[in-house]
């Protein structure tokens, strides 16, 4: 029996790389022919993860995608499974640059269209929700007992509203308004109440909190068509009295939210979220590149994509440096980089404590190996903004937004600054819903999205095995989005899912 090449079994990203990423398991004694030698395989290498392709000594740079991932450990001979066990993380000491590879973006020679809600501001949702958006975490056991009130079959007459949502949280109270932690909650609050996938909103308070009803409200644009109304537990009599009162003043929302209408409306009017989790070795080959791509077809239609998580982007930001369109939208991400490592190190961590212990059974070893592929994400647009957190997003093209890397925060900040989708790439496989904004997951591989098939959107899987290219994996996201845009529900609507993963960030002294 011929011996199979390397690259039958196995990914050489880039010509020049030290490690390839295995396509199926590999066991031990496995011989193999590459660049016209054999290559044995010395121990078993699990598919998704690396195998050396030649002989490296001790402090070796690593590399994968043409970057360095890391530095060996021990030396590691051809042939052998390259993991935390052989692989550390390496210093990054980037030169960067701003603006040097910037890539033109045509527009769309053709005008893609989605059926939405359009809003008196200009923006245009993609649902159509009734928020509780609760003030203080006092009311948010309230807030619940009012939505449950219209779950089932209840909401059958109101078929052009998307249900009611009650937005609790665990702060809003035992904190200072105007410190970071403070601002940043009130921008997430607010974020939500003008959300273009919320047409309606009841605000609920205690009565007492720091985080007022009023001080929530101030935030709405003048030229909101959004329905309020507002509540305080205390001024209703207690629990009991507002749920009463809430559950008439939601059945108010929903008449009048049931009279709008989706119409159709152009591509550029969609603000896209890029996320991912439970990512595995197959997340920045698959999936995570496809979707890179399917941002690029949004862009050139006009429309904004935002991708996050700064600590997944730690080892790979001068890559997007590097498409900066200013100096200053580079610097502004170096910024919060920088911020980063001062939060951590007064944590007690270090930026590279990532990737999580899922991540490295999927294959990932280090945070710079993490991060290389979770970039793929943003395509190859140039950087045309950098956010804080559930800072609004107004630029069109695609752009950054600093969150956390734990899927439900960042996912939140995305939706508080104004994404009406949120496409979730997963190679472990991730159940993360969103309420008003729906969740699209990709699957990194066919494994994952069979076995989690009534969580899982889409399939990526077929770009390791051949039977799908790369752009047409890119093409079937762009078309997905549009789809659920116009109102396909994704798989964890359909599980209802997105009532508890609602969490804004919180930072700062609780007094």
């Amino acid at each position: 029996m011929p011996q199979p090449d390397l690259r039958e079994v196995a990914l050489l990203l880039r010509e020049h790389d030290d490690v390839a990423v295995a396509t199926r398991e590999l066991g031990a004694g496995l011989t193999l022919r590459h660049d016209g030698r054999e290559l044995t395989v010395v121990t078993t290498v699990p598919r998704g993860h690396k195998i050396a392709v030649r002989n490296l000594a001790e402090g070796t740079p690593i590399h994968k995608y043409g970057q360095v991932i890391g530095r060996t450990t021990v030396a590691v001979p051809a042939g052998e499974h390259v993991h935390a066990h052989n692989l550390g993380m390496a210093a990054v000491d980037h030169e960067y640059e701003f603006g040097t590879a910037l890539a033109e973006i045509a527009p769309a020679g053709a005008i893609r269209t989605f059926q939405g809600f359009k809003r008196a501001d200009g923006s245009v949702g993609t649902r159509n929700f009734v928020g509780i958006v609760t003030s203080v975490n006092c009311s948010a056991s309230t807030a619940r007992m009012i939505a449950d009130q219209f779950r089932g079959p209840f909401m059958d007459a109101y078929p052009n509203v998307d249900g009611v949502v009650a937005l609790a949280h665990d702060s809003g109270c035992g904190m200072v308004p105007a410190s970071e932690g403070g601002q940043m909650l009130l921008r997430t609050l607010r974020g939500y109440a003008s959300h273009p996938n919320i047409g309606a909103i009841l605000v609920l308070g205690l009565g007492c909190e720091m985080i007022g009803v009023d001080t929530l409200l101030d935030g709405l644009p003048a030229s909101s068509d959004t329905i309020v109304e507002r509540l305080t537990i205390q001024d209703s009599g207690g629990v009991r009295a507002t749920v009463r009162a809430g559950t008439v003043v939601v059945r108010t929302l929903l008449e009048r939210l049931n009279e709008r209408r989706r119409e159709t409306v152009p591509a550029s009017k969609l603000v896209v979220g890029l996320n991912c989790g439970g990512s595995d070795g197959y997340s920045g080959i698959t999936a995570n590149p496809a979707l890179g791509h399917a941002s690029d077809l949004l862009v050139a239609q006009g429309a904004t994509t935002v991708l996050a998580e700064t600590p997944e982007v730690f080892g790979a930001e001068h890559l997007l440096t590097r498409r900066a369109v200013s100096k200053e939208v580079g610097q502004r991400l170096l910024d919060r980089i920088a911020w980063w490592h001062r939060y951590v190190e007064a944590g007690g961590g270090t930026l590279d404590n990532n990737p999580s212990p899922g991540n490295k059974a999927g294959g990932l070893t280090t945070i710079l190996e993490k991060s290389l592929g979770a970039v793929a994400k943003g395509g190859s647009a140039p950087l045309t903004a950098v956010y804080e957190y559930a800072e609004k997003i107004t630029e069109p093209g695609f752009t950054f937004m600093d969150t956390p890397g734990y899927d439900p925060v960042s996912v939140t900040g995305l939706v508080a600054g104004g994404a009406t989708v949120v496409v979730f790439t997963t190679g472990r496989g991730s159940v993360l819903g969103g309420k008003p904004a729906p969740v699209l997951k990709v699957a990194t591989n066919s494994e994952t999205y069979q076995r989690m098939r009534e969580d899982m959107d889409l399939d990526t899987g077929g770009i390791v095995t051949g039977s799908l290219t790369l752009t047409e994996a890119g093409e079937q996201i762009f078309e997905a989005v549009l789809a659920v845009a116009s109102g396909q529900p994704t798989r964890s609507e359909d599980l209802d899912l997105g009532r508890d993963e609602f969490i804004p960030w919180q930072l700062g002294a609780v007094t």
